[in-house]
């Protein structure tokens, strides 16, 4: 009999090797003896040593190794050959997120008006092509978090039927025996681990809404990534609603480009917003928000030069423009929209505080000007809102009850709260996290 070890964090998992074994032990009982061991890799440092399979003495290491050795005692037609190669080349090792998206397309389509990749009954094909979808981390995040909707119907139910056969199920047992078996007798769980459990207040399952808002001035990092998983976990976990906003609120930064790419980011995530959404849709809201705080004499025109009323904000002195009347504000606000030249030179603050000891409660600059083109409202506007405005109206008008801020927003925090009674909105709960900490 053959032996085949599998390394149960190798890299790629060999699940195409082992549910090959699996299957040809279907046509010809006891060909092979399938193992799992721990570790990542069978042979020390050897990485590529996820795999080992021994015939009289003979080693060949490496998944693609054992592969072959299996494949050349199976018969195989030229389309199951054809499926074979797709499951090595299109679905396993580094491949592109995109590239890896189209496969999972082509397969879906394939498989529309079919029960087996080839053939009227399961083949080697079924076989390397679970196994193959089985390693990829991708299309299990996927399977997991949206299933259909990335992954297509015709693909998710052939892999559930798949997943059914007794040569998968064994491979699979095998696995999760073998992990257990690796866990020392009476071992504690530890509890030292990171944990998504924020201690959400005023939870009501269905009713949770949450919201990841990127700017689209820039590629995804793994702080993003963070803030991403959390609150998809928090929308997911008590069957509520995540929504993806673009703050596109700095003409001078953001592309359609960025856009595309957090897109594709979280897709590779597994992250799949229920409502994808921009704080540009709500331009002429926020912008009315902005007139109805004149109005009550909650914001002011300023057109302090800028190292002025920074040192003003540091030092608790009052600009000389805070006291103007409504009238004044509203028709500097009025040239601020227009984008005249001298409108350019004010800004809008809300009307806060002096000298209070938090200093983001400052007076903070709530519109500024800015005549560069909108990559999606064009020259339409000609004053934009700064985040830390937007940020509650938004919330709030689109229904978000838990807004979850990682730590450098905590001075933040009174702020984002002072503009919900002023402007007569519903309030959201605020939920910190902590940052991603290397050093």
């Amino acid at each position: 009999m053959v032996s085949l070890t599998l390394a149960q964090k190798g890299t790629p998992l060999p699940y195409v090797a082992g549910a090959l074994a699996e299957y040809a032990n279907e046509t010809k009982p006891n060909s092979y003896s399938v193992q799992w061991q721990e570790g990542a890799s069978l042979k020390g440092k050897d990485k590529a040593a996820n795999s080992v399979l021994i015939d009289n003495g003979q080693e060949f290491v490496g998944s693609r190794a054992a592969e072959a050795f299996i494949l050349s005692a199976l018969p195989t037609p030229v389309e199951t050959a054809q499926w074979i190669g797709f499951a090595q080349e299109r679905l396993g090792g580094a491949v592109a997120f995109k590239e890896l998206e189209l496969a999972f397309s082509e397969l879906d389509q394939h498989l529309q008006m079919r029960s087996y990749a080839s053939g009227y009954a399961v083949s080697v094909a079924d076989a390397a092509l679970w196994g193959a979808l089985r390693a990829s981390a991708i299309f299990q995040r996927n399977l997991k978090i949206a299933g259909q909707q990335v992954l297509g119907p015709a693909l998710t139910r052939w892999y559930a039927h798949i997943s059914a056969q007794p040569f998968v199920e064994r491979l699979v047992a095998a696995a999760a025996n073998a992990q257990t078996a690796a866990k020392p007798s009476g071992a504690k769980v530890t509890t030292d681990q990171g944990s998504f459990d924020l201690g959400l207040e005023g939870v009501e399952d269905g009713k949770v809404v949450t919201r990841f808002p990127p700017e689209p001035s820039g590629y995804l990092h793994i702080g993003h990534a963070k803030a991403a998983l959390l609150n998809e976990y928090f929308a997911r976990s008590h069957n509520g609603k995540l929504i993806v906003r673009f703050d596109d609120t700095n003409p001078n930064k953001e592309k359609a480009e960025f856009e595309e790419s957090i897109t594709e980011d979280l897709r590779l995530l597994g992250i799949h917003g229920d409502v994808v959404t921009h704080t540009s849709d709500h331009f002429q809201t926020i912008y009315e928000y902005a007139l109805k705080m004149i109005n009550k004499g909650l914001a002011y025109a300023d057109d302090t030069p800028h190292e002025t009323m920074k040192e003003e904000r540091m030092n608790g002195i009052a600009s000389q423009r805070r006291d103007q009347s409504v009238e004044e504000n509203l028709q500097r606000f009025e040239l601020m929209r227009q984008g005249t030249e001298e409108g350019l030179t004010w800004c809008l603050r809300a009307k806060m505080s002096v000298d209070n000891p938090n200093k983001a409660m400052r007076d903070p600059v709530i519109f500024r000007c800015n005549l560069t083109p909108h990559h999606r409202t064009g020259t339409l506007w000609k004053i934009y809102p700064t985040y830390d405005f937007c940020c509650p109206i938004v919330d709030s008008i689109e229904g978000v009850t838990h807004a979850l801020r990682s730590m450098e927003y905590r001075d933040r925090n009174p702020q984002y709260e002072w503009f919900f009674p002023a402007l007569e909105l519903r309030p959201v709960a605020i939920k910190d996290f902590s940052r991603m900490n290397f050093v």
